[in-house]
């Protein structure tokens, strides 16, 4: 986030994010399926969750570049976490940093889909202590 709101223009910001996005893990093609699909998405996204030894990861996949920008920054939000700590954390990175005045309500919408799917798999690996 620190690195993105140092940019002051909007869209520069935008094309920064998107940018940054092209560096994100991509699932294999065996891998884009509807059960990894992220459903209410206005574009079409694919997030493939795992946990690996406590800690959620993430890759994800998408055909719109401004979508696949905002998808991988909340996944970098939540890569390397407990899944306690992705089931609770919820991002306010997305309003501090201006994005969404610049999206459509379909696109919010997709956005909210994306981080129900990431919070439900989160809450399926907690565990108990």
């Amino acid at each position: 986030m620190e690195r993105l709101s140092v940019i002051e223009d909007p869209q520069e910001r935008l094309a920064a994010l998107m940018s940054r996005a092209k560096k994100w893990p991509t699932p294999d093609a065996s891998q884009l399926t509807d059960a990894h699909r992220v459903l209410g998405c206005q574009s079409r996204v694919w997030l493939v969750p795992s946990l690996e030894n406590g800690a959620c990861h993430f890759l994800m996949e998408c055909d719109a570049p401004m979508v696949k920008g905002i998808v991988a920054l909340m996944c970098e939000l939540y890569e390397g976490a407990a899944p306690q700590d992705v089931a609770a954390l919820e991002p306010s990175l997305f309003e501090d940093l201006g994005f969404t005045r610049q999206l459509t309500p379909t696109r919010l919408n997709g956005l909210a889909a994306v981080r129900v799917k990431i919070r439900e798999f989160a809450i399926q690996h907690q565990t108990v202590e």
